[in-house]
């Protein structure tokens, strides 16, 4: 059923140690009938060029290249990034990320504090396409791969259909860059539950014994 909308929360367990690049993010490609119109992400950054290296993006690219243009943020910025602004964030609290169409005109990215539920809007992004596909959460991480150890937690990933039905994601299928191509090897993804609320979630683990492999499908009911 065609969807449209996408979200994930997301958690910190155990933040990086280093002053490197780590890009936490929700990704959708934008479709409508066959046409593809390219695809974006949002999440937080743990970002050294931004107070107490915290921030937001929302960014993406057409699909013939190119990327994407939009509405100017009412977040600051502290460099000439208009996809990435200054966003306070902190470990071990969930923040909700949601993707769904703009009431102004694009698509839309919020991020929400779920300890406050205070809504944030990032911006809208100008592209067509009337429908999400391939939605999926990764970790994008710019440290080597013997650097400390960094732990993420996504839960509560749900989609929207456009009759407004909403479902709960259950399942997913892990993918790991190739370590020929850049990636390291020695990372993995796990199912882990809340300490607080014993809910399940999906641990994106770095510098770790690869446990699951690609093509792995991960399942939060066993």
């Amino acid at each position: 059923m065609p969807l449209i909308e996408a979200a994930a929360t997301f958690e910190l367990l155990e933040p990086p140690a280093v002053p490197k690049l780590y890009f936490w993010a929700l990704q959708v490609s934008f479709v409508e009938g066959s046409r593809r119109f390219g695809g974006a992400h949002t999440g937080l950054q743990h970002h050294p060029s931004y107070p107490d290296r915290c921030a937001v993006n929302w960014g993406g690219y057409h699909d013939g290249g190119g990327e994407l243009e939009g509405s100017a943020s009412t977040l600051a910025c502290e460099i000439d990034n208009i996809n990435t602004r200054t966003f306070r964030w902190h470990p071990n609290r969930r923040y909700r990320f949601r993707v769904f169409p703009s009431p102004d005109r694009g698509w839309r990215a919020t991020v929400t504090d779920v300890s406050t539920a205070e809504e944030t809007t990032i911006r809208d992004l100008w592209i067509g396409g009337d429908r999400l596909m391939t939605p999926m959460v990764w970790s994008e991480v710019f440290a080597d791969c013997d650097h400390p150890s960094v732990a993420v937690r996504w839960s509560d990933l749900t989609v929207v259909t456009e009759l407004g039905e909403r479902y709960a994601v259950d399942s997913v299928r892990l993918n790991y860059q190739d370590h020929g191509g850049g990636g390291c090897a020695n990372t993995n993804t796990t199912v882990g539950t809340a300490a607080d609320t014993g809910a399940p979630g999906f641990v994106q683990r770095t510098n770790t014994e690869r446990t699951q492999a690609t093509g792995t499908r991960l399942s939060l009911s066993g």
